[in-house]
């Protein structure tokens, strides 16, 4: 499967993740997750995963980020530096800084790690 990111459910949710939008993002690729055939299919699962880590840091679970975030770079270590468009080496970065802080207790100021579409 080819990722278009420019229209469709991948556009939708790249702007709500964009727009801090965490759930909505999640919410709109699921969608593509669910039609997805691997290796597509494992990567989009870590994006999703990335949302929801956003989602509970949201609601004060700094404990549920940090898991979801692991694991979600955990998905994101089998994949080249960039695929299905996507930057993922500096995605992989952010994650791991991310880790860092939620572990030493220091997220204030910190972004959501971004999704940079090449």
């Amino acid at each position: 499967m080819a990722m278009d990111w420019s229209k469709g459910a991948l556009a939708e949710g790249l702007r709500c993740y964009g727009a801090g939008a965490f759930f909505e993002a999640h919410e709109h690729w699921e969608l593509v997750w669910l039609a997805s055939a691997e290796p597509e299919k494992t990567f989009v699962q870590a994006l999703i995963q990335v949302t929801a880590a956003f989602e509970h840091l949201r609601r004060g679970e700094p404990a549920g980020t940090a898991s979801l975030l692991g694991r979600a770079l955990g998905r994101l270590e089998r994949y080249e530096a960039e695929f299905g468009g996507v930057d993922v080496e500096r995605l992989r970065g952010e994650l791991r800084a991310w880790l860092g802080a939620l572990a030493a207790g220091e997220t204030g100021g910190l972004e959501a790690p971004g999704i940079r579409v090449l």
